[in-house]
């Protein structure tokens, strides 16, 4: 996203803004260890409110997520069906 700086004297010049980007140590309930990923300040605040990383991920369709993170959903999902049998 880019933008304009606005001086007090009205000159502008251009500016981007950047996602405010977190190295995050997250804990997974179903995989029981910490998971640590490089997520916005946003996403943080998201995952938090929904009750943590599992459920969060869980919530999320794959076209959304990239790969790694969908990794990490079906080791998720593999450990949550293991654990339900």
């Amino acid at each position: 996203m880019s933008g304009n700086n606005v001086s007090h004297a009205h000159n502008k010049t251009r500016r981007r803004f950047y996602p405010n980007l977190q190295q995050a140590s997250l804990f997974s309930e179903a995989l029981n260890s910490v998971v640590r990923l490089k997520v916005s300040r946003d996403t943080i605040r998201t995952v938090e409110k929904r009750g943590g990383i599992d459920k969060f991920l869980l919530d999320l369709p794959d076209s959304s997520l990239t790969k790694e993170i969908r990794r990490l959903k079906a080791r998720i999902k593999k450990r949550i069906k293991a654990k339900s049998n």
